[in-house]
């Protein structure tokens, strides 16, 4: 059992965050009187190591290792066993000036960005993993991400910490934290985008970042029948990158709507996954029908023929936004990235 708290509690829920009594230099562990042993065998605070992983108090970060394991402790909801605990996110960003999500070493990133507002609000290091990277110019509306905490932190602390130092174009939407088996990229069921197409003769001003253009007229009709043939899962090698890293091409969509917004057409698509530049290529394909360059069924033997360079090209990135993420109910998620 903890030593007696310097409020005389003992539960360690009830441990106080300012408690002030002697703490190891390394792992920030707190005692009241001499410390008991440490994983390594040291007495000594400051010889105790960062990586001790005995069970830990969630609100003072408390940690102990004499017979305290989460089997053993009565409030185990208050309680984990572990140095870190995993905070998920939602971020919206406007993309048009970063050279899409991942961290680079040669340019600026969103990634980047939100590791490094996050290590200021952690005063120490922190990486991050999301739901799904975006390319260069793509945008987000909630991407999902996770990070494991080595401090503790209230949800509004990390939020309004976060949103303090990052640039006008990102925010942080939503903090929330989540079970250590919550995983931004491999938990989620499915991802959504749309691209938003203006459809016009004269090019956009005042939404040029978030609209790509096309003057010509388009057949809404021809590219929602062809469209169709994309339903389902199939091989989408026809419509990935060269650079596409993915071992396997096989992809499943589950819903691809089309409709036209006043002088827009958008088009939204919901899948398992994407493949590198996938749902541009296929934009970029229906065009050709919607001009009434290639019939209907033109679409579906790209599909079937898996050769890119009959595709065709990508469409532009301004257009197209990361709506979010899905995730099963059981991580209790906020609704607009859970699954009904």
């Amino acid at each position: 059992a903890p030593p007696e708290c310097r409020n005389g509690e003992t539960e360690l829920h009830l441990w106080p965050r300012a408690t002030r009594w002697p703490k190891c230099r390394k792992c920030r562990s707190i005692f009241r009187r001499a410390p008991p042993e440490c994983r390594n065998g040291e007495t000594e605070l400051h010889l105790w190591p960062r990586a001790t992983r005995w069970p830990k108090c969630r609100k003072c970060t408390n940690v102990f290792r004499a017979g305290l394991t989460p089997a053993t402790i009565p409030t185990l909801s208050l309680f984990r066993s572990g140095a870190f605990l995993r905070i998920a996110m939602g971020v919206e960003y406007d993309g048009t000036d970063f050279l899409g999500w991942q961290r680079l070493t040669h340019g600026r990133s969103v990634q980047a960005e939100v590791e490094q507002a996050l290590s200021f609000v952690a005063a120490q290091p922190v990486e991050v993993v999301c739901a799904g990277r975006t390319d260069s110019g793509v945008h987000a509306r909630c991407q999902v991400i996770h990070f494991d905490a080595p401090v503790e932190r209230p949800d509004r602390a990390w939020q309004l910490g976060c949103n303090s130092r990052l640039p006008a174009p990102i925010c942080v939407r939503w903090v929330q934290a989540v079970d250590s088996e919550f995983h931004a990229r491999f938990s989620a069921r499915a991802r959504r985008y749309r691209y938003r197409l203006l459809n016009r003769g004269v090019r956009p001003a005042l939404d040029a970042r978030f609209v790509a253009w096309e003057r010509r007229s388009l057949d809404l009709a021809a590219m929602h029948e062809a469209s169709r043939a994309l339903l389902g899962e199939h091989d989408f090698s026809a419509f990935r990158t060269v650079a596409c890293q993915a071992p396997n091409p096989s992809r499943t969509v589950q819903e691809l709507l089309i409709e036209r917004v006043d002088d827009c057409i958008v088009f939204e698509i919901q899948a398992n996954a994407f493949l590198h530049h996938m749902v541009r290529n296929i934009i970029g394909s229906l065009l050709p029908i919607g001009r009434g360059e290639r019939d209907v069924a033109w679409l579906g033997r790209l599909l079937a023929g898996r050769d890119r360079s009959l595709a065709g090209p990508t469409a532009p990135a301004e257009g197209l936004t990361f709506l979010r993420p899905l995730y099963p109910a059981q991580w209790k998620l906020p609704a607009e990235v859970s699954l009904p």
